[in-house]
């Protein structure tokens, strides 16, 4: 009856201000789902999230933007206003460039001479570890004279413009082994390094060779190279479906993780010294070191506990140093200690080999079971106790024990690609965490491909790194999986843990708190992706020191796209606008930001 009723108003359009109210809420339902599709919280937002969807009624832009459009014409989603928000807002900032020595390349909780120089002892690198300054700088990082947008990938992988990174030192340092060449304008990187001498490419076929159960970019997908020069192993890795966090410390080989980074290698700045590195337990599938000059028996064994309790059970640690294959004394000693430590420990060598140049390798396999840890004469190293909790390393000391495997993670993880999206091993074993896990899998990839790729004016051609500042399970960076590009999945240290499930996933990733400075070189992403971020860590900081570490290692023309309440929103548009950033608000949902080159006249030492 009531059907028929609205069936002959519509036909016979009588009453036309009924029928008008009728076709009125139609549009405004339809236009509330289309605006739902694409708003996605995280699976660790807390219930009390302010619903963006409330504020959809806005219709103007924030500022004007000048970027450059992708490819293909973009379905740009509607421009809106941010409510609450001046013209004259951006004025309440004023900004000084950093100057002083280091002022280029001012990484603050490396560079901390105060801190370094009062240090008690550098015998285990503290020089090395984290000194952050209380208050962190507030000033601007200067841009070295010349400074171009990088070279694109891939041809950054073998060259990069000088003075982006104007560090000559190591072209001399390491003239005999091929690092890195001068040429002209450019760096040049030929596939060099101290155990390279054939290149890198050989020296990669000959790790498969040699242990043929390896199987680069299938079983192995995720591995850590340790001190790692410039980061060529990681970079021609990546032509077989491998992905490879590269480390090293900032120390006399100078700008070597600079250099990696802006060539579009994933790397990061970090040292084995007297604290966990910033990875969870189990993580990679391979560990390499080639003459990392690292002590492995030092302090008890700490150094290789510290690779054993992050190689996965059954993962490899790949050693090539001279006391692999030279006799003299001091190489003897060496091969002696670590032939007592990796027993200690239960590793296998599962191989040994030599190429046609006499550069040697060892490969070991830590274990799948605990049989071994039970069954040795001498309870040491110990097993940990239980109150060792597991992941726990941001600002955590080096342990002297073994964790002991348990039976959720003796499982290998699905070849990759399969294994981006199988059920990671970490998960759990409740059905909500699984059913939450695929959710989550599924609306970033209707987020990714519907909206970031295609309505937010991004120019997706010039991005190479990128970092997603609260990864939760890593569906970003799965949904970008296909791109020309690389993510660092960041797991704050103030939300549930979830950096294991993204090594599971065959993604890369590390913990670290927002409130600090990021281990990082200034300008070294090409985009910074933020969900759900920043409400929670304005209760423990302050925004403007987020913003400023943003300003830092984002690169002039990088992106920031990020999703958050609408309060955050308010409170970061016009410190992004103080910066001279460009701003847009997109659906009342999306905010994306574009650093210019933009520095300020007045300066500030540090």
């Amino acid at each position: 009856m009531a059907s028929s009723t609205i069936q002959t108003l519509i036909r016979e359009r009588k009453y036309p201000f009924i029928f008008s109210l009728f076709v009125l809420l139609l549009c405004v339902s339809l236009l509330l789902v289309t605006i739902d599709r694409y708003t996605y919280y995280s699976p660790f937002t807390s219930s009390s999230s302010t619903n963006l969807n409330q504020n959809h009624h806005s219709t103007t832009t924030t500022t004007s933007s000048s970027s450059s459009p992708i490819s293909k014409k973009p379905k740009t989603l509607d421009v809106t206003e941010i409510p609450s928000l001046s013209s004259s807002s951006s004025s309440n900032w004023s900004w000084d460039v950093c100057k002083g020595s280091m002022a280029n390349d001012y990484i603050p909780c490396l560079d901390n001479m105060k801190a370094i120089k009062a240090l008690p002892s550098r015998r285990h690198m503290e020089h090395r570890e984290r000194h952050c300054p209380t208050p962190s700088p507030r000033c601007l990082i200067p841009l070295p004279e010349g400074y171009k947008i990088p070279v694109s990938w891939p041809k950054s992988r073998d060259m990069i413009w000088y003075d982006n990174v104007p560090h000559p030192k190591l072209v001399d340092y390491k003239k005999g082994q091929n690092w890195v060449q001068k040429s002209g304008d450019y760096f040049e990187f030929p596939g060099g390094g101290t155990q390279f001498k054939d290149g890198v490419q050989k020296y990669i076929q000959l790790i498969e060779k040699t242990f043929p159960t390896i199987k680069w970019g299938k079983h192995t997908r995720v591995v850590l190279d340790v001190g790692c020069g410039v980061a060529s192993f990681g970079g021609y890795l990546l032509e077989k479906n491998v992905i490879t966090m590269s480390f090293a410390p900032k120390d006399e080989h100078e700008a070597q993780i600079q250099f990696a980074l802006e060539r579009g290698i994933p790397a990061t700045l970090s040292v084995i010294g007297t604290q966990r590195l910033t990875f969870p337990n189990d993580a990679y599938d391979l560990i390499h070191c080639a003459r990392c000059r690292v002590h492995w028996d030092a302090n008890g064994g700490k150094p290789l506990l510290e690779l054993n309790r992050i190689l996965r059970p059954g993962g490899f640690f790949v050693w090539s140093a001279t006391p692999v294959y030279r006799d003299d004394t001091r190489d003897m000693n060496v091969w002696n200690a670590m032939v007592a430590l990796t027993e200690s420990i239960c590793w296998k060598a599962v191989a040994k080999t030599m190429d046609s140049s006499g550069i040697g390798l060892v490969i070991y396999q830590k274990p799948v079971s605990n049989a071994c840890y039970e069954g040795r004469k001498e309870n040491s190293p110990p097993l940990c106790d239980k109150v060792d909790r597991k992941n726990n390393s941001w600002y955590v000391p080096l342990g002297n024990c073994l964790p002991k495997l348990s039976s959720i993670e003796l499982d290998w993880p699905a070849s990759w690609p399969e294994r981006l999206h199988s059920k990671p091993h970490s998960l759990g074993m409740e059905s909500s965490a699984e059913e939450t896990y695929y959710s989550d899998t599924k609306r970033w990839s209707q987020l990714v491909s519907e909206v970031y790729l295609d309505g937010l004016a991004i120019n997706w051609s010039s991005i190479r790194n990128v970092m997603d500042m609260n990864a939760g399970y890593g569906g970003f960076a799965a949904a970008l999986v296909d791109q020309p590009l690389w993510v660092m999945n960041v797991v704050p240290i103030n939300v549930p843990d979830t950096l294991s499930v993204i090594f599971d996933r065959g993604l890369i990733g590390i913990y670290h708190d927002w409130c600090e400075a990021l281990n990082t070189y200034p300008r070294t992403y090409d985009l910074l992706h933020a969900n759900y971020l920043f409400r929670d860590h304005t209760k423990r900081c302050d925004i403007i020191d987020v913003a400023v570490e943003m300003d830092r290692i984002l690169r002039p023309g990088g992106w920031l796209l990020l999703q958050d309440d609408i309060e955050t929103i308010t409170k970061l548009t016009p410190l992004l606008r103080s910066l001279h950033w460009e701003t847009t608000f997109y659906q009342g949902q999306f905010l994306v930001g574009r650093k210019g080159f933009w520095r300020p006249a007045h300066g500030k030492s540090i």
